[in-house]
């Protein structure tokens, strides 16, 4: 890849001078692991979000390959190749924090800057999990548990989205049950769906619901619950979409059924408005996806503004930070079930993270209706009875199947090649 205009842009604006140099300026170490960066590159593939598949070569022949968050991060990848080639993969953290300063410009420590910086640095521990023959969850200090918990997200229900969208019949409570069942039935013994539907003829930018409306909320619970019964973790998810005295009626409405978390009641961006939810409610309260590196946790934390915090790996930093935050959280015995809306790439390498914390509990599967999915690596599909096994092939464990990733490629994407 030819050095990046906006990288150009960037230097010339900067006069092509940085302060903090975190580059490699000639460290001792091994022979044997004397090995350079000397591509990275970003492949869309077309599943049913647009995935983003990083891989990071060197000149000891070996790849790696990572995933990062959904969305325009390839112009970051780019602009990123350039302080990336030539410096040893073996240094994943310094790499990290030398990409997020690199990035410095272009908010490098938030939104797609820190999702192409995730993208990477799991790529990076790919590789030097093949590297040196370990699987990653070995590279990050040791795991707790041989297999990960899944939960199936299973928006509201494919079928359920027909007619008019703010109509309730559209989403009818039983067809929700229906689909409920069919997931426990395969083996799932999570599930969460969309709460954020049907809100009748309502001004929806009030961020306010009508009695009708939040009934409506509470006979979906309900027809799920009494369908699955009690013993499945079911949550809910509602997106952003309210304000803090229609996410507290929700929620209060919510509580006899048991749910493991009421996701994104408020707006991601302010700790207290979701301190004000979750202290009105004995309902569990979730977020997180949306902010990045532990740094946008503390406020969340410290404010008790969460009971269950919810960072993504292929955006939050990757899977040392993903750490690092579990690590907060632990210290303030809230517990972790990370965002995942990933192929198989991100996947696996949020099953590694999860594997190496205490308090991770539960992972998202977000690709159900992708019948795909499992064919874009070969062996046998990762989902078994809703838990996915820690690897102990080296690096991510994942033996991708190039050709029907290729096919998969996004329009003008070019092949790729490991």
């Amino acid at each position: 890849m030819s050095d990046s205009k906006y990288h150009k842009l960037v230097a010339e604006m900067k006069g092509g001078i940085e302060w903090r140099d975190l580059r490699d300026d000639g460290m001792s170490r091994d022979p044997e692991r004397d090995v350079e960066i000397t591509a990275v590159d970003c492949r869309v593939v077309a599943g049913n979000f647009p995935w983003n598949v990083v891989s990071v070569e060197t000149d000891a022949g070996v790849t790696g390959v990572g995933e990062a968050f959904n969305g325009p991060v390839g112009e970051h990848i780019e602009y990123l190749e350039p302080g990336l080639v030539g410096e040893n993969p073996y240094d994943v953290e310094r790499l990290t924090e030398h990409m997020t300063q690199l990035l410095s410009g272009l908010a490098g420590g938030v939104g797609y800057s820190q999702a192409a910086v995730s993208g990477v640095e799991a790529a990076l521990w790919d590789l030097v999990g093949k590297l040196t023959g370990l699987p990653v969850y070995q590279l990050l200090g040791g795991k707790y548990r041989d297999e990960v918990r899944i939960y199936c997200d299973c928006h509201a229900g494919e079928h359920l989205d027909v007619g008019d969208r703010k109509s309730f019949e559209a989403y009818d409570p039983e067809a929700y049950a229906d689909a409920a069942e069919a997931v426990v039935e395969e083996g799932f013994d999570a599930l969460k769906f969309d709460l954020d539907v049907a809100a009748g003829e309502t001004d929806t930018a009030t961020r306010r619901l009508s009695n009708a409306a939040v009934e409506h909320k509470v006979d979906v619970v309900e027809a799920v619950r009494e369908r699955i019964g009690n013993d499945p973790l079911l949550a809910f998810d509602l997106h952003w979409n309210f304000s803090v005295e229609t996410a507290l009626r929700v929620a209060r409405e919510l509580e006899p059924y048991d749910l493991a978390w009421l996701e994104d009641p408020v707006p991601p961006e302010n700790p207290d408005t979701h301190r004000r939810v979750t202290e009105g409610t004995s309902t569990p309260i979730l977020a997180g996806e949306n902010l990045t590196r532990v740094e946008g946790f503390v406020p969340f934390l410290t404010a008790g503004a969460i009971d269950v915090a919810a960072p993504d790996i292929q955006k939050c930093g990757g899977l040392a930070e993903f750490r690092r935050i579990a690590a907060l959280a632990d210290a303030f015995d809230v517990p972790v079930t990370p965002h995942n809306v990933a192929s198989p790439i991100g996947t696996m390498a949020s099953v590694h993270a999860c594997a190496t914390v205490p308090d991770a509990f539960v992972l998202e599967y977000h690709a159900r209706d992708v019948d795909w999915w499992d064919d874009l690596h070969a062996g046998d599909p990762l989902v078994e009875d809703g838990r996915i096994r820690v690897p102990e092939q080296p690096g991510l464990g994942l033996e991708l199947d190039l050709d029907e990733l290729n096919d998969r490629l996004a329009p003008g994407e070019e092949p790729l090649d490991l």
